[in-house]
């Protein structure tokens, strides 16, 4: 079975940075898109960002210019490098991926979010 799990949330002054690492093990064949999405409180989950298994990448407009997703095929991890950090980006932020396993077919794993809090 697939596990993801995020690290490197907490809380975080505006104007500040965080990087969060999203880290996946198991009976793992290959990782195709991956993803991060966050939720604030009383909003929908919301799309942050998506970078494909040959590093394209997608960012939504509120966090375009400020916040940078990477991987590492090699140590199946994915990044969000946080700049710039505002008020408005407070939320749980969650790591999704696209998996093939050894025994099971390809289809889609969350992590369990961390929060990411940006307060003075």
């Amino acid at each position: 079975q697939v596990q993801l799990v995020e690290s490197g949330g907490g809380l975080v002054q505006p104007g500040g940075s965080l990087r969060l690492s999203c880290a996946a093990s198991g009976s793992i064949v290959r990782i195709f898109d991956m993803g991060w999405y966050r939720q604030a409180p009383g909003k929908q989950r919301e799309l942050v960002a998506t970078i494909t298994s040959g590093y394209s990448t997608n960012y939504a407009d509120s966090v375009k210019g400020r916040f940078t997703v990477s991987r590492d095929n090699g140590r199946n991890t994915m990044y969000l490098r946080m700049d710039s950090l505002k008020p408005e980006d407070t939320a749980v932020y969650y790591c999704t991926a696209n998996v093939i396993t050894i025994f099971d077919g390809r289809g889609d794993h969350w992590g369990p979010g961390t929060q990411v809090t940006v307060s003075s």
